[in-house]
């Protein structure tokens, strides 16, 4: 796929997302007006800030993107997982409701017709109006004035019994609600949505939140033994601390790499590997962040390979093997090396990433791993677990990987496996043994959920040991 057609899919499916995002948090849950315009328009500016964020994150001008932009591609997933997770009750609910409205439509369409209302007849009322008297000089005539009459009518029936106005329609009255539909559906309707709107929300942020302490403590230390059919005895118990996936970037800074040099080196292990995807920048920005990595300390030294990330900065890959080797790390670039331990030797290889295939750097697994003593074990680092395939057609007894980050936010640990054949942990790959760390960082938002991030401590034991 061409960057074009790769970034054309990114905005697509951010685009559908977002519109159906506002299809249940916004049209559903407000009516037409000004609120609803303003949500809209805040939406719309948060689609947009999700494309600029990870095309822009990686230069300087974009780095105060980072949080905000990370920040609300985590929430915006999470918002769509619940709103998803919830369209069954709500559909449910509706349901419920439609079959209420027929069962009251039909008793009122078979109920008997009201009593009509009998109005009083119009009253008529006749009272004598007295005649003019005539008066002659200073004594009355003495006749008795005769009366008229005079009509008055009442017609219009009283003001009590006139029908009652129709409700006026209150906000958010009628939305996603069909035509025709009376004001107490149309609040039951109202409800729905806006209960649904709610949970996802609070069921986002607080998964959110969660995902955001988890990424940004301590890694948990996990201890793996591993028996080796082929070690010689006197290897067995020999120690690797592996990490990966550190992810120096714009959100970390030099406490992260601190802390991951404290806790590596409190495992006192033989061997320290680092299996890629380091970091996120150049050296010019993230050379400060990684200096603390000359205090990683072990007996027979640290090594590394180059992940899928080193391939993606501005300036490759080649500037950091350099400042690596200043700062203590041996990079393995398709080579190995021999650990002696108790007399004996273990054969220790590294490969390349499979994203510098394109730039003439990508993995050589006969110039690594050929012409050695089969007889020995061999221990291989290569950043993607499919690599394994590679390593067992060349008989590798064991490779240390990372990549996966263990899925980072569930439920990318279903889609791994797609891709992958191990997400984490210890597996097998064609009679290769593979261990895959979750990794001690992160990559693009700043949480991790069911994927705490780690740090190996792997001992090597011999059959039956």
């Amino acid at each position: 796929m061409t960057v074009v057609g790769f970034v054309s899919l990114i905005v697509g499916v951010v685009a559908l997302v977002h519109y159906y995002l506002w299809r249940r948090l916004i049209r559903a849950t407000t009516a037409e007006g000004r609120t609803r315009r303003v949500l809209t328009w805040i939406l719309a500016g948060l689609a947009v800030l999700v494309p600029v964020t990870l095309v822009g994150s990686r230069s300087e001008w974009g780095h105060f993107l980072a949080w905000p932009g990370f920040f609300w591609i985590a929430v915006m997933f999470y918002l769509a997982v619940f709103l998803v997770l919830l369209e069954i009750p709500r559909a449910l609910a509706l349901l419920v409701l439609r079959r209420s409205e027929r069962r009251r439509t039909r008793a009122a369409l078979t109920a008997p017709p009201p009593e009509p209302v009998s109005l009083p007849e119009p009253v008529s009322v006749s009272e004598p109006v007295p005649e003019p008297v005539s008066v002659s000089g200073d004594a009355a005539t003495g006749d008795a004035p005769s009366r008229g009459a005079t009509r008055l009518s009442v017609e219009d029936p009283p003001a009590a019994l006139a029908a009652p106005a129709p409700p006026a329609a209150g906000p958010g009255d009628g939305a996603g609600s069909p035509a025709g539909a009376g004001p107490e559906a149309i609040g039951r309707r109202l409800f729905i949505a806006r209960t649904a709107a709610a949970v996802a929300g609070v069921g986002a942020l607080a998964t959110v939140g969660n995902g955001v302490r988890t990424a940004l403590g301590d890694p948990v230390i996990e201890s793996v033994r591993v028996a080796l059919p082929k070690l010689d005895p006197r290897l067995s118990g020999l120690r690797f601390a592996v990490v990966s996936d550190i992810h120096l970037g714009p959100l970390t800074g030099t406490a992260h790499a601190e802390r991951i040099v404290r806790m590596v080196n409190s495992l006192e292990a033989d061997v320290v590997a680092i299996v890629g995807d380091l970091v996120d920048g150049t050296v010019a920005q993230l050379g400060t962040v990684a200096r603390p990595l000359r205090g990683l300390e072990s007996r027979y030294g640290t090594y590394f390979v180059t992940g899928n990330h080193e391939y993606y900065t501005a300036n490759g890959p080649g500037e950091w093997i350099e400042e690596l080797r200043h700062l203590g790390v041996r990079p393995l670039q398709n080579e190995r090396v021999e650990i002696a331990h108790g007399g004996a030797v273990l054969d220790l290889a590294g490969v390349n990433d499979v994203a510098g295939g394109p730039a003439g750097d990508g993995p050589d697994f006969e110039r690594a791993l050929g012409g050695r003593d089969r007889s020995r074990s061999t221990v291989l680092l290569a950043h993607q677990p499919v690599q394994a395939h590679q390593a067992a057609a060349h008989g590798v007894d064991l490779q240390l990987s990372g990549h996966t980050h263990g899925g980072q936010m569930v439920p990318f640990n279903l889609v791994v496996p797609l891709q992958q054949p191990v997400v984490s942990g210890l597996g097998e790959v064609d009679g290769t043994q593979v261990y895959v760390t979750r990794g001690a960082g992160f990559w693009g938002p700043p949480v991790r959920v069911g994927a705490p991030p780690e740090i190996t401590l792997l001992e090597l034991r011999g059959e039956g040991a």
